[in-house]
């Protein structure tokens, strides 16, 4: 009999104390492999604190991170990244002293798979052009418009050849053309087999996309389910959403 594979992701009573303040406390929700997950919450909801612990950035005050099954509560960054986890920050970071090729390039030379630098280079060049990435490779980031910066980053992220993609409202503020394109490149991902869990507050792309929604609000969750049952929650709709929705 084949047994079954551990979740991608899978968080357990998960807490984080900044002084007197929760903001996370004891949540606990599980990844499948190869779907697309959304977290969703007001602002200070806890959400950006929890893809924090999850990548190592931040310690949790109590409860427990496994990836893939392995153990990872507290590890540090780097040995999370190389256990198959990349992400986006929820503030574009692109450096302005490199250009967009060598910007995606440094992930690729220093992330789970160590590439020499023409190697990196060559990756960097296909994940750019994958990422609909159309401007020229030596642009610097302080020249480029919004989106590009965003594909720049999301290209940065798929270097480190993740397993896991931790997307922090990586669709925020694009217009009506670019945030169909995005939707449809997260999608284009998902297809070639990475799990996905995305913060965002644009409803129209968690219906889109996610098969599994987790909302929280004050470091709590308050609803889990398919986007339709999560947002269709009373309590969703009295802290979230709001009553007229």
């Amino acid at each position: 009999m084949t047994r079954a594979q551990p979740s991608m992701l899978a968080v357990s009573q998960l807490s984080r104390n900044f002084g007197g303040l929760a903001a996370l406390d004891g949540v606990s929700f599980e990844v499948a492999r190869g779907r697309i997950f959304g977290l969703i919450g007001p602002n200070g909801s806890g959400k950006t604190t929890l893809l924090n612990i999850v990548c190592g950035r931040l310690e949790p005050t109590r409860g427990e991170v496994r990836i893939a099954g392995q153990p990872m509560t507290g590890r540090s960054p780097e040995v999370v990244c190389r256990a198959g986890v990349a992400g986006t920050f929820q503030l574009a970071r692109v450096p302005d002293a490199l250009d967009a090729r060598d910007n995606v390039a440094v992930a690729a030379m220093y992330g789970r798979r160590r590439l020499s630098v023409a190697a990196a280079r060559a990756e960097a060049e296909r994940l750019l052009a994958r990422v609909g990435y159309a401007n020229a490779l030596s642009a610097r980031a302080d020249a480029l418009a919004y989106f590009d910066l965003k594909r720049i980053e999301l290209a940065r992220a798929l270097a480190c050849a993740p397993d896991l993609l931790l997307l922090d409202e990586w669709l925020a503020g694009l217009n009506p053309t670019e945030l169909e394109a995005g939707i449809e490149l997260v999608r284009s991902l998902e297809a070639d087999g990475l799990t996905i869990v995305m913060v965002e507050h644009v409803m129209y792309a968690i219906r889109c996309l996610c098969q599994h929604v987790v909302v929280l609000n004050a470091g709590r969750v308050i609803a889990s389910g398919s986007p339709e049952e999560a947002l269709a929650d009373a309590d969703v709709i009295r802290v979230y959403l709001g009553d007229g929705v």
